[in-house]
């Protein structure tokens, strides 16, 4: 087997692997409501096959450097989806899908400029998520409309996340970590949720999926600085695997609080 076919066999298993990554978390999202599909939404779909596949062929330190560029990056997402949710309230899919995507570009073009401590890369997160969770509070509690499936639905989903996973994997090497650690942020699931929920049950609902994961996304801020961090001390694999669980306990705890809230709340007189 040539070189270049055995490179173009492993890009395309990568792709594979990662498409298979969001459309189970896909699936899962639409049956749950907007709460579960929010939380499942913020675990590190399609981020974290990107980075496993990047610390498959890079070392420790370029993994760090990444997730320090990452890391402001999951602020300019918070921001792409207050602008979303607010304009879908009366506005199109195009206008709002469209202004939304439009300010997370801008965002991460001003994020690509500067080298970003990690101290810096906290604070933008803590100011991004101090502004944004009050404002998006108001549109979480929208009933769920049933959601039908259409037949492009999953693969539409699928071949996001592998072009976002194929253009980070292959254009590492020249692009370096600060550029690949932002173009692996790319909120690739809450635009799919977008382009697909809002057409079919209208901008409220969908929009309060991604109000409702306002807190879940602060958690993967969270799982991005442990990234950094572990990674330095323990190697990727570690740092990987920390990582994700930081998520997945992060949103489990969301979770529960969001259980007991519920409870309080029928029992109350």
């Amino acid at each position: 087997m040539s070189p270049e076919l055995h490179l173009i066999l492993i890009l395309v298993l990568r792709m594979m692997v990662a498409a298979a990554f969001v459309v189970t978390a896909s699936i899962i999202t639409e049956r749950s409501g907007p709460v579960i599909g929010a939380l499942v939404a913020t675990l590190p779909v399609s981020a974290g096959p990107s980075y496993v596949f990047l610390a498959l062929d890079h070392d420790a330190a370029f993994i760090a450097q990444g997730a320090l560029s990452s890391l402001p990056v999951n602020a300019a997402t918070i921001f792409m989806c207050l602008t979303y949710v607010v304009l879908a309230q009366r506005r199109s899919l195009l206008v709002s899908c469209g202004s939304a995507v439009a300010v997370w570009i801008v965002f991460a073009s001003i994020i690509k400029q500067f080298d970003w401590p990690l101290t810096a890369g906290l604070a933008a997160n803590l100011i991004a998520f101090g502004i944004c969770i009050p404002l998006l509070a108001g549109y979480r509690h929208v009933k769920m409309p049933l959601v039908t499936r259409r037949w492009y639905d999953v693969p539409m989903r699928a071949a996001l996340v592998a072009t976002l996973v194929a253009i980070v994997v292959s254009t590492s090497g020249w692009v370096g970590p600060r550029i690949s650690g932002i173009i692996a942020l790319y909120p690739v699931v809450f635009s799919s949720i977008m382009v697909i929920l809002h057409p079919r049950i209208g901008g409220p609902p969908t929009a309060a999926v991604l109000a409702n994961s306002a807190w879940g996304l602060l958690g993967f801020g969270m799982a991005i600085a442990v990234l950094h961090v572990a990674v330095a001390w323990f190697g990727s694999a570690v740092g990987l695997g920390l990582a994700l669980a930081t998520c997945i306990v992060w949103n489990l705890t969301l979770w529960g609080i969001g259980r007991r809230t519920l409870h309080r709340a029928r029992q109350a007189p």
